[in-house]
């Protein structure tokens, strides 16, 4: 017995979704522990899906499976895949929404599902959550080998991600993710700043470097370390995304004596 199942889908909670791939696993796994990660990603946003996975799977024990299921390709020929990664056991389209876990997981087992062999009797071609991708996930936890799966690949899809630009003096960081908050999380984490001196103008303005949010007065912008290592732009009390929109400019400027 693996487990637990963490789910991770843009299908909401208002229909029947989640509930039915639930149903799907437990019919086969009475004894599953089923986590639910999110179901709130935008619906079709691959990029979304793959950052929250990236930042949320290491807190999970190893033996976890995470069932991810955003899927705009579904009933396409796009693969369905099933990874194994530091522990861990991933299982979904082969879309890109692995992208992160991969790009921080070298040594991970990729195999492609052989869909006719694992999905169930009638399944439609528009719900692969139920019908394809929960009977994997259970038959892992049955303790079924990632060989029995499909052949192993070395070309899943991988997407891009708006990497920092060098500018005159320093770096022009792109939004990496709004979240519910209007956070603008940027892709630049705490590691690659750690030993620079630096500064942050957004849309021109300078914001301050600080630990808390409420470090400065309520409704002023700040920048700061969030939870997940990355550095972002909020507004205490407020939304930064409003204040300055969803992709403003954002400099990373070094200070004298910085890298």
């Amino acid at each position: 017995m693996k487990g637990p199942v963490v789910l991770l889908t843009d299908f909401g909670t208002r229909d029947h979704y989640v509930g039915v791939m639930k149903g799907v696993i437990l019919s086969r796994v009475p004894e599953a522990t089923l986590v639910d990660l999110t179901h709130e990603i935008p619906p079709q946003d691959v990029r979304a899906a793959a950052y929250e996975l990236r930042v949320s799977y290491r807190y999970f024990p190893k033996g976890s499976v995470f069932l991810c299921v955003v899927d705009p390709g579904v009933g396409t020929e796009r693969r369905a895949l099933v990874i194994r990664a530091a522990g861990r056991f991933f299982v979904g389209p082969d879309n890109g929404l692995f992208t992160l876990v991969l790009k921080e997981e070298s040594e991970a087992e990729i195999r492609a599902v052989e869909v006719e062999r694992f999905k169930r009797p009638g399944a439609s071609t528009t719900f692969h959550g139920r019908d394809l991708f929960a009977p994997v996930a259970a038959e892992i936890l049955r303790g079924r080998s990632l060989s029995a799966f499909g052949p192993r690949i070395e070309d899943p899809v991988r997407i891009s991600f708006p990497e920092p630009e060098p500018v005159p003096g320093g770096l022009r960081v792109p939004v990496l993710r709004v979240d519910r908050f209007g956070n603008l999380i940027l892709n630049l984490s705490s590691l690659e700043l750690s030993s620079a001196r630096f500064r942050v103008v957004v849309e021109g303005r300078r914001v301050p470097l600080v630990k808390t949010y409420a470090e400065v007065s309520e409704g002023e912008p700040l920048a700061l370390f969030g939870s997940d290592g990355f550095l972002e732009i909020a507004v205490n009390q407020g939304s930064a995304a409003e204040v300055f929109g969803p992709d403003p400019e954002i400099l990373i400027l070094w200070e004298k004596n910085g890298i």
